[in-house]
């Protein structure tokens, strides 16, 4: 199975922590000359810091707020002019839980900018230099709600869907030119997001974090939660030549817990 990327360059979004640097990471050690792009430049240089360089890779980082879409559009449109980026990691934090009988309009709208509205405008400055290659892997690390949607995830389940929605109708526009397009659907993993919903799942319920990751734990065949990196082999397949003929489709990483063929 051909998994080297020595040579391609990706961009790596959300990737100071969880599971957007355990992609930065995997990548890395498979060759790639990794830049990661987040709004904290502290956490970035310390991120960059911990990539595989032993294969003579270059990594990099960017800052940008994706929560500003055009300054996010700016930042990398100047980057991308005269380079050639392979590989586009499209990651950023979840929208806040909450039912979506609940939901203000600014919500939707904030959610529907960091995500679809940012991933349109970073695939649109890095498509030229896929196109150009030969070779373009575009991932999206989305969630499993696009197969079934969570409970008191309301706005998150909306936005997720949305951005599956764009991502199929993509793949089936660049597959011509060697560009795949897929998301990976990343179920309950040990992330800071995970402890966010499993204190509020506890506030909520009045019982304690241990009794809410329980329940969480118990709908899942595997007994456990994900760890990053197991999320991150799945996205590092993708951006691999081994990957080069699939695309367009969304792949849950979830211990067995999507209730979905």
């Amino acid at each position: 199975m051909n998994l080297n990327i020595i040579g391609k360059n990706a961009l790596i979004a959300g990737s100071t922590q969880g599971i957007g640097l355990a992609i930065a990471k995997e990548l890395a050690l498979l060759g790639a000359d990794c830049t990661l792009i987040a709004r904290n430049e502290e956490k970035l240089k310390e991120a960059v810091a911990s990539l595989d360089h032993s294969q003579g890779q270059r990594h990099g980082y960017l800052v940008a707020d994706y929560s500003d879409y055009r300054h996010v559009e700016a930042v990398v449109s100047q980057w991308a002019a005269d380079k050639q980026i392979h590989i586009l990691i499209n990651n950023s934090g979840g929208p806040a839980g909450g039912p979506i009988t609940d939901a203000q309009p600014e919500a939707f709208l904030q959610a529907f900018q960091q995500h679809l509205i940012c991933n349109q405008l970073v695939t649109q400055a890095l498509l030229p230099g896929m196109k150009a290659a030969g070779y373009g892997r575009i991932i999206n690390i989305i969630s499993t709600s696009v197969k079934i949607p969570l409970k008191n995830l309301g706005v998150s389940n909306t936005i997720r869907a949305a951005v599956a929605g764009w991502a199929k109708t993509l793949s089936n526009e660049v597959a011509q030119y060697g560009i795949t397009v897929n998301n990976v659907l990343p179920g309950a993993t040990a992330t800071a997001r995970l402890e966010s919903i499993i204190a509020n799942k506890a506030e909520k319920s009045a019982g304690s974090k241990e009794e809410a990751a329980a329940e969480m734990i118990a709908e899942i065949p595997m007994k456990r939660f994900g760890a990053p990196e197991e999320i991150a082999a799945m996205a590092a397949f993708l951006a691999s030549p081994a990957a080069g003929y699939v695309t367009g489709v969304s792949i849950p990483v979830d211990g067995g817990r999507t209730g979905s063929i």
